[in-house]
């Protein structure tokens, strides 16, 4: 069993795809095809379930995953530990990023990252809270920026805060509630009630708080959207009121009105990382940029 038929197979199971896990390793789709078949026979069964339209985990891929990030992520913290004693940090850093993550501290922090260790690979890999949560658990990523949960996180997990945020309503500049100084979000339950998908960590956080407020009415949006300035267009055009994060720039509009709820809803984004197995020398020199930074 090889490192390479193993990156191969952690391509096709996080893509879905052997053409876009082809893609992501620079190979062609046959030569992963081709691995992947020889990998199966090795383990003596089928490793994926392939139909005309999808490639999903089989049983047999369920178990190898894990098995296979820990060991590519083992290789790669072994050659950058040897590289970091060389004084020449080198190797990858595979980070997640959530929607808004241009608004916390990563941009700044990943550009002096570049500048002081210019041989490491950054790969940023977009996706939802919850999933790259889980992502960060079974080592598929060193690190993630994500909007923190309202349970707290696992103990082998640790996190450092880069925004503070909250959602607002946001209404016409027209609308007679322009002016108030809060907006119960007891009255933003309904078909004119614009906000994120069920796929986004706001829209959990809003449906809890609104359950916290009154657990007799389920939330239930009339229009639903992770674009911020597909929200705001929408208010404009007359069709209701949204929920949004308060620092996304799309509110910065003379056309609209921003009202903080009643109560808050606040968030936190946070970078989130594993504490064991203990972070490699990419992760350690970011961490080290990042607490400098947040201090």
């Amino acid at each position: 069993m090889e490192l390479r038929t193993l990156e191969y197979f952690v391509a096709v199971a996080e893509e879905k795809s052997f053409t876009r896990a082809a893609a992501r390793c620079r190979v062609a789709q046959p030569a992963i095809s081709q691995q992947i078949r020889a990998l199966e026979h090795e383990l003596g069964e089928p490793l994926f379930e392939r139909t005309s339209r999808s490639v999903r985990l089989s049983r047999g891929g369920d178990v190898l995953l894990p098995f296979a990030r820990q060991a590519l992520a083992a290789t790669a913290a072994a050659v950058a530990e040897f590289a970091a004693r060389s004084g020449v940090l080198s190797g990858s850093l595979r980070i997640g990023t959530v929607d808004g993550v241009e608004r916390t501290d990563l941009p700044a922090i990943l550009g002096e990252f570049h500048r002081q260790h210019a041989n490491v690979t950054v790969e940023l890999i977009g996706g939802t809270s919850a999933e790259l949560l889980a992502r960060i658990g079974h080592g598929g990523l060193e690190a993630a920026v994500v909007a923190l949960p309202t349970m707290p996180l696992p103990g082998t997990l640790e996190m450092l805060t880069m925004l503070e945020d909250e959602i607002v309503a946001v209404v016409p500049a027209a609308d007679d509630r322009a002016k108030l100084a809060r907006l119960p979000l007891t009255e933003l339950a309904g078909p004119t009630t614009i906000t994120y998908a069920r796929d986004s960590g706001l829209r959990t956080l809003l449906e809890e708080s609104f359950a916290a407020c009154d657990g007799d009415e389920a939330f239930r949006p009339g229009c639903e959207t992770n674009d911020v300035a597909l929200q705001v267009a929408l208010v404009k055009a007359g069709i209701g009121t949204a929920l949004s994060a308060q620092t996304d720039p799309s509110l910065h509009d003379e056309k609209v009105a921003i009202i903080p709820l009643q109560p808050s809803v606040r968030y936190t984004k946070a970078m989130v990382w594993r504490t064991q197995p203990a972070p490699a020398a990419p992760l350690r020199a970011l961490l080290a940029i990042a607490g400098h930074r947040t201090v």
